[in-house]
């Protein structure tokens, strides 16, 4: 992670020296006033040597989970986000937690446990919810009931944001319950009746994959000394996901040298050279913390115009999840490259419609 001002939290989301920088949800709500000003007053168990453990901070975020409900439990987490680095880094697998506890506590019904819980760090907690209902299923009964899982949560239709984090959260569920092993996970997407659900599924598996930080979570389908793995070993229908996220590993692995990235995104696989690019368009949003200046910089890193241009739409389109508006992002667009703008514009508008 590049080092930021003191006393600065980096909104990007660090597990086990693994950076994600995931367009899935979030914006400065995070840290309003009301939960950045909080003073946060440590669980007496995760202090001193425990202060960085996982698992105390998991034990922590159930125990309140099941004996304050679900949000007591996130409004306590926002807090430590604003004054604890490592509940920042970790919030996203911390929201997990409050989302599986949540999904017991409502007996797997995830449409109830959803009316609980906010997108806070990259909607980890709807995740979660999904995830521990998939694992309630069971391996010998997902297939049969995997398209049902998501029936009752409204916009499926209109590929609406709390759909898509439904059936994006099946892929994390399918990655726990066959214990991390990818390509098993993207067969099991496959069952999804809708093209666009195994697309958001498939997201969900490779975004478990790229999570593993070889201590809490594990992954046999990272390779340090090839970079771009399993994007190119995974069949055809899978690569578009797996590049969308595979620059956020490739960062952490190469000191965070976006040029290095662009030059392996050239070298992608010929379809995928764009996707990659946007997904390090992300990446340069998420690093800077959405700085426009920064951001339009690490775009100009490009070697070439159609690179330029998916970065900048990887970029816009993690501003307006980060923001949770379109503000920020047409002002981003308004600094990039003259003919791209309206193309950027466009594309900011549609992606925030998606969050209406």
């Amino acid at each position: 992670m590049r080092l930021l001002p003191s006393g600065t939290i980096p909104r990007t989301l660090l597990f086990g020296g693994v950076l994600i920088l995931i367009t899935v949800a979030g914006s400065n709500f995070w840290l309003k006033k009301s939960f950045a000003d909080t003073v946060f007053v440590p669980v007496p168990h995760c202090v001193n040597e425990k202060s960085m453990s996982f698992p105390c901070w998991k034990e922590k975020y159930e125990r309140s989970t099941r004996e304050l409900g679900v949000a007591a439990s996130l409004v306590s987490m926002k807090a430590a986000y604003a004054h604890n680095s490592y509940v920042a880094s970790q919030c996203h697998q911390l929201t997990h937690v409050v989302g599986n506890m949540s999904a017991e506590m409502h007996s797997a019904d995830i449409a109830e446990a959803f009316t609980g819980g906010d997108a806070f760090c990259w909607s980890g907690y709807y995740h979660g919810v999904v995830e521990r209902a998939v694992g309630l299923v069971g391996r010998d009964n997902i297939v049969a009931k995997l398209n049902s899982l998501c029936a009752k949560i409204p916009g499926k239709q209109s590929y609406s944001f709390d759909y898509y984090n439904c059936v994006h959260g099946l892929g994390h569920g399918l990655m726990s319950i066959t214990r991390n092993e990818l390509f098993e996970s993207l067969a099991l997407c496959d069952n999804l009746t809708d093209n666009w659900e195994q697309q958001s599924c498939q997201g969900g598996v490779f975004m478990e994959n790229v999570m593993a930080d070889n201590r809490n979570h594990f992954t046999k389908y990272l390779k340090k000394d090839d970079l771009t793995y399993p994007c190119n070993a995974v069949d055809e229908k899978y690569k578009q996901q797996c590049y969308l996220m595979q620059t956020s590993y490739m960062l952490t692995k190469n000191g965070y040298d976006f040029n290095d990235v662009f030059r392996r995104c050239a070298d992608a696989d010929l379809n995928y050279r764009n996707t990659c690019a946007e997904s390090a368009g992300r990446d340069a949003s998420g690093n800077s913390i959405s700085d426009t200046k920064r951001t339009l910089a690490t775009c100009g890193l490009a070697l070439y115009d159609d690179q330029y241009q998916h970065c900048l739409e990887g970029a816009v389109k993690d501003f307006v999840s980060y923001f949770h508006d379109d503000k920020r992002a047409h002002e981003l667009c308004a600094g990039a490259r003259e003919k791209f703008r309206f193309g950027c514009q466009n594309t900011a508008e549609s992606y925030y419609s998606t969050f209406k």
